[in-house]
């Protein structure tokens, strides 16, 4: 007997509503799977790149990087070398021609110490003409290069590299350095230009330094690209001239940059955020401690909510050398004030200028820096009051000690 053709139910016809839902599901569970997975090639990216040229440090922590805040002090070393990136080399002439003039040296050194519990943030500037014992430090080829009783501290990165800069700026002030990382001439001017700019206060007669190849007019700025470099580099043009007044206006150019990064102009913007990270990962050469985006962004987050006025930038406080008045030696005494206030997590007040060598002045037509306000904190009494560890006083540093706070605008002594 012939058996009937199979009878399908018919279906009943999906709404436009219910066919764009899921094609919009559909959509959605693709754009997440993509977008997991290029975040995760994008993570193994960055690692792989920072790892490329990390090199090792003594103090390495043993904390492994997590999405979360760092709950220890530590410190990150921030070296900034003279070297001729192809961005720069036409610029610079005979820095980058001469070939006398070969090698690199760490002209920029800034010691970064945060503390634990509260945050506070300390930036020591080194100036490049100070006279310090550099310790047995070995190359990147293993050439071990013997220690110097004495010598210019922007000569350790030639001897041995960001580890011998690191090495030698942890005997010098006693600290531990578990992070650093090194920036160029031309990384300078591709980070600047990630974030759009800085701007920057030029005050006096303007700055006008053929060396740096500026000559600006007295007002606010913004600069980018290499006229960031050259107001970093810019040694003539402000204060008397000398290196000592130079730190001051990096000083102040980090103080604007730290102030941009912490505005909602840059922590708002994913796209801005997302640019930053791959320029500075492709900009710094850092330390194994820190091949990580993991370790960056973790270091980044618990900087976050530190009050700007526990924001202190200083310059290592010096004496005129003996030995050769262009060179300078530390001045230990002072020195030791602040590496104890930095130990004991001490609040810092400032006594003296706010920059060596009349290289820079308050600025009173900024606006003061905006910030959220911090949490309340909790109002259980702890059991026992007695026995709760005291905060400690705050530590007024010697009037040899120039600096200022991350909420103290200042401007260029332009001597133009």
């Amino acid at each position: 007997m012939t058996q009937p053709p199979a009878q399908h139910a018919r279906r009943t016809p999906e709404s436009g509503w219910r066919r764009g839902a899921k094609a919009l599901a559909i959509a959605l569970t693709v754009a997440v799977v993509a977008a997991v997975a290029v975040g995760g090639f994008y993570a193994w990216s960055l690692t792989q790149r920072l790892a490329e040229a990390a090199v090792p440090l003594k103090d390495a922590p043993a904390q492994p990087p997590a999405l979360s805040a760092y709950d220890e002090a530590f410190s990150v070393l921030v070296v900034g070398t003279d070297e001729c990136d192809d961005e720069v080399k036409q610029a610079f002439g005979a820095r980058c021609s001469d070939p006398e003039n070969e090698g690199a040296r760490n002209d920029v050194n800034m010691l970064v110490s945060v503390s634990a519990d509260p945050r506070r943030v300390t930036v020591v500037s080194f100036p490049r003409d100070l006279q310090v014992p550099i310790p047995e430090c070995t190359g990147a080829d293993g050439t071990v290069e013997s220690a110097w009783s004495k010598a210019q501290i922007n000569t350790a990165y030639e001897k041995g590299g960001l580890t011998c800069v690191a090495d030698t700026v942890s005997e010098l002030s006693g600290q531990s350095i578990p992070f650093a990382a090194k920036v160029s001439f031309g990384n300078v001017v591709n980070i600047t230009d990630a974030i759009g700019g800085v701007e920057v206060c030029i005050g006096g007669d303007g700055i006008n330094d053929p060396d740096a190849g500026i000559d600006w007019p007295a007002g606010p700025r913004v600069v980018t690209g290499y006229d960031a470099l050259a107001f970093l580099r810019t040694r003539h043009g402000v204060g008397d001239g000398s290196d000592l007044a130079r730190i001051g206006n990096q000083q102040q150019y980090l103080s604007r940059l730290i102030n941009k990064l912490r505005s909602a102009e840059v922590l708002s913007n994913p796209g801005t955020l997302i640019g930053l990270a791959n320029t500075a990962v492709n900009n710094i050469q850092p330390s194994q401690s820190l091949a990580d985006p993991i370790r960056i962004a973790q270091l980044a987050y618990t900087l976050k909510d530190v009050p700007f006025d526990d924001i202190t930038f200083v310059q290592y406080p010096v004496l005129e050398d003996p030995a050769d008045r262009n060179r300078v030696i530390p001045n230990e005494n002072a020195a030791s004030v602040l590496w104890e206030a930095i130990d004991t997590n001490a609040p810092i007040v400032l006594t003296g200028e706010l920059g060596a060598n009349e290289g820079v002045f308050a600025d009173p037509s900024a606006p003061q820096p905006t910030e959220s306000a911090p949490a309340p904190e909790a109002s259980t009494p702890a059991p026992d009051a007695t026995s709760a560890t005291p905060a400690p006083e705050a530590v007024e540093l010697p009037s040899t000690i120039s600096g200022s706070k991350a909420n103290q605008p200042t401007c260029s002594a332009g001597n133009g």
